[in-house]
């Protein structure tokens, strides 16, 4: 609310004062808005339980909600780099007290949006790409307030233009990480953080089993990796022991919990491969 509300007056501050920088400061505003809309309606759509059409329930709205966030991202620095290409070449006059005074409301009420999303950004992908964006922004802002003091100081018009550009690159990357991030995630990839040959490695040390195959690691959302793999056992070995025991290395070693183990006295591709063999 505290934001959405500023940045209306920020987009009519940069009007009247005729500064880019300040209305770029705004488009960021409006895509921290978008995203803290974004980050609550995930929060509350992904707590629904699983049901018999979504049976892995809603966790997965929070990364098509992030990816949406760095789309917009990433047109916002479109914009912002095509105008102030434009107002290089032709710049215009800008009020550069009013300017400065806005860039300072500014900055303020992201320091306080930057404190309320602090807690939350280390374990929702979605709430890191608000916070994310509400950093960048600030930064933003302390560019603006710069770039105000400089045109008050000393009448350069194209300071404005050049921050403007700044922000705009500034933002790119970090877009870019939170696409790649959340891409991975739609991908089925495996999670950031997890050495997929380490977890095969584990597994295989797990007495008992002999080999495996078909290991599948993913993620349901941006904290909830899964995992599902066919263990081929040694004979005579107790089927709940080596069950046990490799859900506990995959707990304890790599935090996953959300497991389907699928055992196998013989591997099942033999019977596969000779099936096709025979056909």
């Amino acid at each position: 609310m505290l934001t959405g509300t500023f940045l209306i007056a920020e987009v009519i501050g940069g009007i009247l004062t005729g500064s880019l920088a300040l209305i770029s400061d705004a488009m960021h505003m409006l895509t921290d808005t978008f995203g803290l809309a974004i980050a609550l309606a995930a929060i509350k759509v992904g707590s629904r339980p699983a049901d018999s059409q979504r049976t892995f329930g809603y966790q997965r709205f929070e990364v098509l909600a992030a990816t949406s966030n760095a789309v917009i991202l990433f047109g916002v620095a479109g914009y912002i780099l095509y105008e102030g290409y434009k107002r290089i070449v032709e710049p215009e006059q800008i009020q550069s007290v009013g300017m400065l005074v806005i860039a300072v409301i500014g900055l303020v009420i992201n320091l306080i949006s930057m404190r309320l999303l602090a807690a939350g950004q280390a374990k929702s992908l979605n709430v890191k790409g608000a916070y994310l964006e509400v950093w960048s922004d600030m930064l933003g802002s302390i560019g603006v307030i710069a770039a105000a003091a400089i045109i008050w100081l000393t009448g350069w018009l194209w300071v404005d233009a050049v921050v403007a550009i700044g922000i705009g690159l500034w933002v790119l990357p970090r877009a870019w990480s939170l696409l790649q991030e959340t891409t991975n995630i739609l991908l089925e990839g495996v999670p950031e953080g997890i050495d997929y040959a380490a977890v095969a490695a584990a597994l295989r040390q797990v007495p008992g089993v002999k080999n495996l195959h078909d290991l599948h690691i993913w993620a349901l959302g941006s904290d909830t990796p899964a995992l599902s793999v066919h263990l081929v056992l040694e004979p005579d070995r107790e089927q709940s022991e080596v069950r046990e025991m490799a859900g506990r290395v995959l707990s304890e070693d790599f935090h996953i919990s959300h497991v389907t183990l699928q055992l196998e006295l013989r591997d099942c591709r033999e019977g596969i491969e000779d099936h096709v063999l025979h056909a």
